[in-house]
C-alpha cells in the first residue's frame, strides 16, 4: 500500500470547480473530481495552521486545551506510528512555520523530510541592508513593515531571489515529490505527504498566470491583505483576489502534474491519494479578510477533501459529516496500524464504500475565541459573554508559542495538574492565557460580528441571516458538550461558554463526536 497526501494552505472550496465555483479555471482540481469521491461537508477542527496540523497527526481536536503550539511529548503522531509499523513517510513541505518555535517538533516525526524555502515570512536570505526606499515604492502601503524585524521584510526580500517560475517554493515541492515518485515507484508500504504553502498569502504567482486575470489596478504590489475588516477599494479588493486567482490557477497546474505521473505510471492501481487543505479564507466576504479574527464562517470552515482509493468505492459525492481529525485513522487504516484509543477522529475509508454515518456534529474553534458546532445543516457560534474578562488557560508540556517561548510573567503562574486521560500519565503545566493573545487584545471592530448566533445553511448557505431556533440550538449545545466532554476539555472551557453541563468527562458513541 501506499499513500500521497497533499496538503495545500488556506485552499477555498468556493474557489474551485468541483464545489461550484466560476470565477477561476480548476481543471486539474475538476479532473481529479472526476475520479475521486468528492467530501461535501468536511470541516476544519482546530485553527489556524498548526493547531489544524496537530489535529492531522493526532486524530484528536487541541484547541479546547492549547493555542498554536508543537507536538507535545504525549502525542501520538501518524507518521510515528507508521514509522513504528514499518512504513515510510516522507515530508516535502515550503511551509516555514515548521521551523519556527511552535512548529518545531512534527517534521521529525517523518522517516526523512525535505525542506523548499522562501516562502512568506520563511527568514530565508540574508540581506543586511535591504533597499527600503525602493520597497517602499514597490509595495503597497498596506503591506508595509511596521518595523525592521516584521516578516513582511522578509518576503520583499525573498521575492528579489524568486523570478522564474522554476524559482517558486511550490513548483519546487512538486519536482521533490516527482523525484520521490520516480525513486520509489517499485517499493510498498510508504506515504509521501506533500504540502505547500500556496496559495496562502502573499498571492504572488508567475507572471504568466497572473495576466490572465486583468483588473485595471494600477499600483504598487497589493498581494498580501492583514486580518483585519475590508476598508479597500473596489479596486484594491480585485487586485487582491486576482492575485489569489493566479496562485491558485498555479496550485492546480502543479496538481496536474502530479495527476500526469498517476496515469503515466498507473498509480491508481495501488497508491491512494487525498488531497486538502487546513482551512480556508476570506477575501471580504462577510466584510472580512483572512481566517483567525473573526467568525469561522463556511468560508474559512468548510473545506474541500478529495479521496481516492484503489480498493474501495471512489468517484460521487460524499455527504457525511466528517473533519480534518478523521485524516490520522484513516491514514492509519490504509496500512493496516492500528488506531490509538485516545483518537477521536474516524476512518474514512466506510464513508467512502457507504456514505456512512460518523458523527451527528463537529465541533471546530480556536484557542480562546467562539467554540462552534456544526450538524452540516446549521451552524452555531458560541461565544464566552465577555470575550477579554474569560478564565483561560493553556495545558502544556512544551511552553512554545508560535514564535516564542512563553514569557517568564506568563511560567510564573503557572500549577503543575494531573495528567489527562490522553497524556500518557504525564502530569501539565496549566499557565494562564498571555495578554497580547488575539482573543484577549482583539483588533478594533471584531466583536461587531463575534456573537452568539445560529445559521440554516439549507436556506442561507451565505450565512447572511441569523435564525432562531431553541430546539435546534439546544440539540447543538448536547452535542458540543459531550464532544467537549471526550476530549477532556478543561471546567473553564465549559464555564466561559455557559455550557450547564460541565464536569466529568464521559464516553461519547460513535454517532455523537466520534469514537469511544
Amino acid at each position: 500500500m501506499r499513500v500521497v497526501f497533499v496538503l495545500f494552505d488556506s485552499l477555498n472550496r468556493h474557489a474551485l470547480g468541483a464545489y461550484g465555483g466560476t470565477a477561476v479555471p480548476t481543471p486539474n482540481f475538476d479532473r481529479l473530481a472526476q475520479r475521486a469521491a468528492v467530501f461535501d461537508t468536511h470541516y476544519v477542527g482546530s485553527l489556524p495552521c498548526m493547531p489544524a496540523r496537530r489535529d492531522l497527526h493526532t486524530g484528536r481536536l487541541n484547541f479546547l486545551h492549547r493555542g498554536w503550539g508543537p507536538l507535545e511529548p504525549y502525542d501520538v503522531s501518524y507518521a510515528a506510528l507508521l514509522g513504528k509499523a514499518g512504513v515510510y513517510s516522507h515530508l516535502v513541505s515550503d511551509h516555514f512555520h515548521y521551523f519556527e518555535d511552535g512548529g518545531a517538533t512534527y517534521h521529525q516525526r517523518y522517516s526523512s523530510w525535505e525542506y523548499i524555502r522562501g516562502q512568506e515570512k520563511d527568514k530565508w536570505k540574508a540581506m543586511v541592508e535591504p533597499p527600503l526606499e525602493r520597497f517602499k515604492a514597490m509595495y503597497h502601503p498596506l503591506q508595509q513593515p511596521a518595523e525592521p524585524t516584521d516578516g513582511r521584510l522578509n518576503y520583499m526580500v525573498n521575492r528579489e531571489y524568486i523570478k522564474e517560475e522554476a524559482d517558486f517554493p511550490s513548483v519546487k515541492c512538486f519536482d521533490a515529490a516527482l523525484e520521490f515518485l520516480a525513486t520509489n515507484r517499485t517499493a510498498d508500504k510508504w506515504l509521501l505527504h506533500l504540502e505547500t504553502f500556496d496559495p496562502h498569502e502573499p498571492f504572488y504567482a508567475p507572471p504568466r498566470l497572473r495576466e490572465r486575470f486583468q483588473t485595471g489596478y494600477d499600483g504598487p504590489i497589493l498581494d498580501w491583505p492583514r486580518y483585519k475588516r475590508l476598508t479597500e477599494s473596489p479596486a484594491e479588493v480585485a487586485e487582491i483576489r486576482a492575485n489569489y486567482a493566479a496562485l491558485l490557477t498555479l496550485c492546480d497546474e502543479q496538481l496536474g502534474r502530479l495527476l500526469d505521473v498517476f496515469d503515466r505510471d498507473d498509480l491508481w492501481r495501488d497508491t491512494a491519494l487525498v488531497v486538502t487543505t487546513d482551512h480556508g479564507f476570506l477575501f471580504g466576504e462577510h466584510e472580512w479578510w483572512a481566517k483567525n479574527v473573526m467568525p469561522f464562517y463556511e468560508e474559512i470552515s468548510r473545506i474541500p477533501l478529495f479521496f481516492w482509493h484503489p480498493h474501495h468505492r471512489s468517484g460521487g459525492r460524499r455527504q457525511a459529516l466528517t473533519q480534518t481529525t478523521d485524516l490520522m485513522p484513516t491514514i492509519l487504516e490504509c496500512f493496516g496500524v492500528e488506531v490509538p484509543p485516545v483518537v477521536t477522529g474516524r476512518s474514512l475509508l466506510p464513508v467512502l464504500d457507504s456514505d456512512a454515518k460518523l458523527r451527528d456534529v463537529a465541533i471546530f474553534g480556536m484557542f480562546g475565541a467562539a467554540t462552534n458546532v456544526t450538524d452540516g445543516r446549521y451552524t452555531y457560534f458560541r461565544y464566552p459573554p465577555d470575550i477579554l474578562a474569560q478564565e483561560l488557560y493553556e495545558y502544556v508540556l512544551i511552553p512554545l508559542h508560535q514564535k516564542a517561548f512563553f514569557a517568564t510573567e506568563e511560567l510564573s503562574g503557572a500549577q503543575l495538574v494531573k495528567p489527562l486521560g490522553f497524556t500518557q500519565g504525564m502530569p501539565l503545566l496549566k499557565v494562564p492565557a498571555r495578554p497580547g493573545q488575539k482573543t484577549r487584545e482583539p483588533p478594533q471592530g471584531l466583536f461587531d460580528d463575534a456573537q452568539t448566533v445560529l445559521y440554516d445553511l439549507a436556506v442561507d448557505p451565505g450565512q447572511a441571516s441569523p435564525v432562531q431556533d431553541e430546539g435546534v440550538v439546544a440539540r447543538l449545545l448536547s452535542g458540543m458538550e459531550a464532544v467537549m466532554r471526550q476530549h477532556e476539555a478543561p471546567q473553564e472551557a465549559f464555564e466561559r461558554l455557559e455550557l450547564p453541563g460541565h464536569g466529568a468527562p464521559a464516553a461519547v458513541s460513535s454517532t455523537d463526536g466520534g469514537t469511544a
